[in-house]
């Protein structure tokens, strides 16, 4: 199995008020593993009203791994390996805002609702050799879904 050129993955979203925790959640889970671990804090917003936050921190590379596939079901995956440039960090970081509402009923979308931030590897640590590594194991993980849906 190829190597996870990621440190890690962390996932995170609100759940206000108006909506119900439970379908946030499975919005979440949606790009984690099964049975993986989700933290929930508490806060209370500036009127005074709840929100929680739900966030998991991806580490181990099979569950890396799991991420990227659910990643590389994106409607619109050709575009984010096209803007890796952009959404690459000169700290090695890669930034996505996904659709919780999409990701509730199955769906993988670029949108609003969940912040993704995975820090990658990269040796020397520099911005063009971290946009290289996310765009190899994205590619990776498309053709391994590929695989598994022949």
């Amino acid at each position: 199995m190829a190597r996870v050129p990621f440190h890690y993955v962390d996932l995170r979203t609100f759940c206000y008020e108006t909506e119900d925790d439970k379908r946030v959640e499975a919005a979440l889970r949606n790009f984690l593993p099964d049975e993986f671990e989700v933290e929930r804090t508490e806060n209370a917003g500036h009127h005074g009203d709840r929100i929680i936050v739900l966030s998991a921190r991806v580490e181990r590379a099979d569950e890396v791994r799991h991420v990227l596939s659910a990643l590389s079901e994106l409607s619109t995956f050709d575009q984010l390996l096209e803007e890796l440039d952009q959404r690459v960090t000169e700290n090695c970081e890669l930034f996505l805002r996904l659709d919780k509402q999409a990701a509730f009923g199955g769906d993988a979308r670029l949108g609003d609702g969940i912040t993704f931030r995975a820090k990658v590897e990269a040796y020397p640590a520099k911005k063009e050799a971290a946009v290289e590594n996310a765009r190899e194991a994205l590619l990776q993980a498309a053709e391994m879904n590929e695989s598994d849906e022949e």
